[in-house]
Order: structure tokens, then sequence, then C-alpha cells
């Protein structure tokens, strides 16, 4: 177990995480900032990379994949407007960090990781935090989770050659999306699902690790 001294030290590096990272560059939501400041990015980290993780950057967690950086974790949050009462899926677990986040803030969190060795850690990770009000299930995040639809939001934490049509579909109406689109040039984008399809709200230059495929699936068509 860390320290008192240690956890005062990682206190104080999320507070300047957030003063420097997050409000500097925008984010304002009291609660997305209230969330960044209580969640122990460290412990999400590998041990070798334990003094990075409130760098202004990405981590490797291996297997192919990051941790995101903490304002691209705080926007992605601040982006979904989510309600006091929502229920989130999020498409690539990754480390857990962005769950626990978003767990701090929504009623329910839905979240698929298509690489089992990172569901289980992530899931043993947010345990022992204590959260109660999340599920991690291995799976193809490109198809989403249908039987816990419709969501109040959902967040695409890889790189999505289109909008995936089925994650549109269980979008509750009025409600946004974000996921990053692209293979080398890659846009973040905000949407909102409307009666007839979706509308862009904004979008960011940004750089994601690929959204995979389960072996075997075809491409189901693109939203539009």
């Amino acid at each position: 177990m860390p320290s008192s001294r240690e956890n005062d030290e990682f206190a104080e590096r999320r507070q300047r995480m957030v003063d420097t990272q997050l409000r500097a560059r925008g984010i304002s939501h009291p609660r997305v900032l209230d969330a960044m400041l209580r969640v122990p990015r460290h412990l999400f980290v590998p041990e070798r990379d334990v003094d990075n993780a409130y760098g202004d950057y990405p981590v490797d967690i291996g297997l192919g994949q990051t941790i995101s950086q903490p304002y691209i974790v705080a926007f992605m949050t601040e982006a979904l407007a989510l309600p006091d009462d929502a229920r989130v899926l999020e498409v690539g677990t990754g480390s857990g960090y962005q769950t626990a986040v978003l767990a701090e803030i929504a009623r329910e969190i839905y979240s698929i990781e298509r690489v089992a060795e990172h569901a289980t850690r992530a899931q043993a990770i947010l345990e022992t935090l204590g959260y109660t009000n999340l599920h991690v299930r291995v799976g193809d995040g490109y198809e989403g989770w249908p039987s816990a639809s419709p969501f109040d939001g959902i967040l695409v934490a890889a790189a999505a050659e289109h909008v995936p049509h089925p994650l549109v579909e269980q979008l509750a109406i009025g409600r946004r999306m974000v996921v990053p689109i692209g293979r080398w040039d890659q846009d973040l984008l905000v949407l909102t699902r409307t009666e007839d399809g979706v509308r862009e709200e904004q979008r960011l230059p940004v750089r994601f690790v690929p959204l995979v495929r389960s072996s075997g699936d075809g491409d189901r068509g693109e939203a539009h």
C-alpha cells in the first residue's frame, strides 16, 4: 500500500494536471474536473510508468494500446453532456481509466474491450477502487451492447473508419456519441443522434489506435 506521503504527492500531481492541462485548455464542467481530480490515474498505468502517469501525453499499456492523454479523456467526457442519471456505453475499456472517470459521473457504465487481458486487469483495478456501477465484458465493440441500450452517451476510445451504424442505433435520440474517425488522419467527432441520423457538433484532430473488429466480422454499413 502507498504511504500517506505518496498519496499526498499523487493528489498534488492530479491537482496540477487539472489546473494546467484541463482548466487552462477550456475544460470547465465541475463534475468532469472533480472526477479527473479524484481518479488515481497512476494505478491504471504499468508500474514502470507510474512517474509518467500525470504527464500531458498518452501512456503505452501494452498489446498495442494506450491510456489516453488526460486532456482527451476530459474532453471526451465533457463532450458527452451527460444527464445526472446517465447510462453510458464505452467501446474500448483499455486500462479502465476512462471507465473510472465515467463511473464517477454517470449512473451506470457498460464497457466493452476486445483484448481479454486488458479487460481482466481493468476490471480488477476498478473493483479494488470500489466501483459498483459498471459492467465490463470482452467482445466486439463495433456491435455495441444491444441488450442494455438505449444509452444516454456512447464513448468510443478507438478509431473507426466510419461511424458504426450499430452504435448509432443504440444511442438515445437527442444524446451524444464521441468517436474518433479515420485511419491516418483522424478527427474526434462529437455527434448527436437525431430522428434522421446523426448531426455533427464538433471535431478535434486526434491520434487513436484503430477499432479492430472480431475475426470474421464484416462491415455492416456506415451511419448517415
